[in-house]
């Protein structure tokens, strides 16, 4: 019996990774590199500073963070020197060489579950449609994905 040799389809690339290739030497690669700054500060200040401190605005090497009270700013103060180590470490390049602080509201990440599109039952005829569809399709693989996908667009629509 022979082995099935069909090529193996590619990954799609992640779309982050498009728009860095896209942007490549432009300025706005830089904004979007500096962006990242907001993805890592909850990890690298851990959830209790980040509850009381975010960061508002980036420029030139200076990170400004919004802080929620006087005496979490006092701490947050003495703590400058560590908070731009350990940010710098997740960005894995020294971007952040100041943190200047201000007081201001701190918005809490909201905790909704993400949505999930109601599905519907499909018609016997919407079915028979896919399968024509897809019927011309030879490769029994792609077929089995593109009628899943329009199925599952068709079930989520009203």
């Amino acid at each position: 019996m022979a082995s099935d040799r069909r090529p193996k389809m590619k990954r799609p690339a992640a779309v982050s990774d498009l728009l860095g290739a896209f942007l490549s030497g432009t300025p706005a690669e830089k904004r979007l590199y500096e962006g990242r700054i907001w993805l890592v500060w909850d990890q690298a200040v851990g959830d209790r500073i980040a509850l009381h401190a975010q960061p508002s605005a980036y420029r030139e090497g200076t990170l400004t963070v919004t802080v929620d009270s006087a005496p979490w700013m006092q701490q947050l103060t003495y703590l400058k020197k560590e908070l731009i180590a350990k940010v710098n470490e997740q960005l894995g390049q020294e971007m952040v060489r100041e943190i200047y602080m201000k007081a201001g509201r701190i918005v809490p990440p909201t905790l909704k579950k993400p949505h999930v599109p109601k599905r519907r039952e499909l018609s016997d005829v919407e079915a028979t449609e896919i399968t024509e569809q897809t019927a011309t399709i030879s490769d029994p693989e792609l077929r089995s994905i593109l009628e899943r996908l329009i199925k599952r667009d068709r079930e989520s629509r009203d």
